[in-house]
């Protein structure tokens, strides 16, 4: 199995009416029993995921999910979470009996992916029964590309497994750092071990910085904020980029002369999950927030707070110190965003490390939508610490977006 992280999976959601045999296939194409399969309606309730490997594409994500016609109170709480699943997913298998034609839920459903430009395929469980040619017909009507299987049999499974690898959209991916280096160029990344730095292990966003530059064939100088100065005296020649903690950024700033390019791991995060424009954009409207308004600062995993958390304890701190202001600040953890979200006057987000890109575009959208600005860790804490423009200058559409708001 391969070790790569959900969230640089693309993942393959399993959606459709209860009982059409969601679970069912999900089982056959992972070819392991991991979900409750019942004839009772609603079985699955929370999301249930699977990461494996989708050949010839590559690793994903497989998630199980809830009926879209789920009932009740209960059911339509399963259902709205289903949705906000659905959303965050790059590819969707809509699952329909062969035994019935397209009802009302469903028409919905593949409008709804439409709307979202969720690439789909429907598949025909049941293939057993025979060809139901009025669902055939309903579906090509509409456009939409079908596949049989039966999932009593395991006829069809491994037809449908390269199909969606051929269906699973291959966008360029966004680079960390592939753009800013060449081939041996030296690069210095600072990592300051304190309380927040995960014992025996570096985060996330820095060891896929060393590993893209390593794919880059650079060099890497890994250090601590306390050694870079020496480390930077040892040099013939000076490095084409130094990367930092964002926390540590006034402190490396010092210490790097202004020729040497200068960011962080959160902004590198924000260009290569998020959006660096629209991060830069929101800027200008941390100097605008007033006494009473409330702020979201939302952070896309749990984790156990320390002494000095970054998003409960300094961001706050820092917020308020900077615009001498009485703020509201609310912390969140989680995948979603708090249903009040027109409320808040600004949301600070986390580098999302543990989000897919596409979760974390559609988190953006959903901030556009209300109204509410959004920026992220790293954009705000090294404007709040003087740090911007210099950490944005190593990045083109950045900088010209800053040129337009200073």
């Amino acid at each position: 199995m391969s070790k790569t992280a959900n969230s640089e999976r693309k993942h393959i959601i399993f959606t459709g009416k209860r009982n059409s045999g969601k679970s069912s296939l999900v089982n056959r194409f992972i070819g392991q029993d991991l979900v409750i399969v019942s004839d009772t309606p609603g079985t699955t309730t929370d999301p249930v995921k699977k990461a494996m490997e989708l050949l010839p594409f590559g690793p994903v994500v497989l998630v199980d999910t809830a009926g879209i016609d789920d009932i009740g109170e209960l059911g339509e709480k399963r259902i709205n979470k289903s949705l906000k699943e659905i959303a965050k997913a790059d590819f969707a298998v809509v699952v329909v009996e062969a035994e019935n034609i397209l009802v009302k839920n469903e028409l919905l459903l593949f409008d709804h992916l439409k709307n979202l430009e969720i690439p789909f395929l429907a598949v025909i469980n049941k293939s057993e029964l025979g060809i139901n040619y009025n669902l055939v017909e309903q579906l090509d009507e509409k456009g939409i590309k079908h596949f049989s299987v039966s999932c009593s049999n395991n006829e069809g499974i491994s037809g449908l497994k390269e199909n969606i690898a051929k269906l699973i959209p291959r966008e360029i991916e966004p680079l960390l750092i592939g753009d800013l280096v060449q081939k041996h160029d030296l690069i210095i990344l600072v990592v300051p071990i304190d309380l927040g730095a995960p014992k025996g292990r570096l985060i996330m966003p820095q060891v896929q910085t060393i590993r893209e530059a390593l794919d880059e064939d650079t060099i890497v100088m890994v250090v601590k904020d306390k050694e870079l100065r020496a480390a930077l005296d040892k040099l013939k020649q000076p490095p084409a980029l130094v990367v930092t903690d964002s926390q540590a950024i006034m402190r490396v700033s010092a210490d790097v002369p202004d020729h040497i390019p200068l960011t962080t791991f959160s902004i590198l995060m924000a260009r290569y999950k998020g959006d660096l424009q629209e991060f830069v954009r929101s800027i200008k409207y941390v100097d605008e927030l007033q006494n009473g308004d409330k702020i979201l600062i939302s952070e896309a995993c749990s984790h156990h707070a320390q002494e000095d958390d970054i998003g409960k304890i300094k961001i706050p701190r820092w917020l308020r110190n900077h615009t001498k202001k009485d703020l509201i600040i609310d912390v969140r953890n989680g995948a979603d965003f708090p249903e009040n979200l027109s409320e808040y006057k600004m949301i600070v987000h986390c580098g999302a490390c543990m989000l897919t890109r596409r979760a974390m575009q559609v988190r953006i959208k959903e901030a556009k939508l209300n109204g509410v600005p959004i920026i992220n860790y790293g954009a705000i804490i090294s404007y709040m610490h003087g740090a911007i423009p210099r950490a944005i200058l190593p990045f083109d559409e950045a900088r010209s977006e800053w040129e337009k708001i200073k």
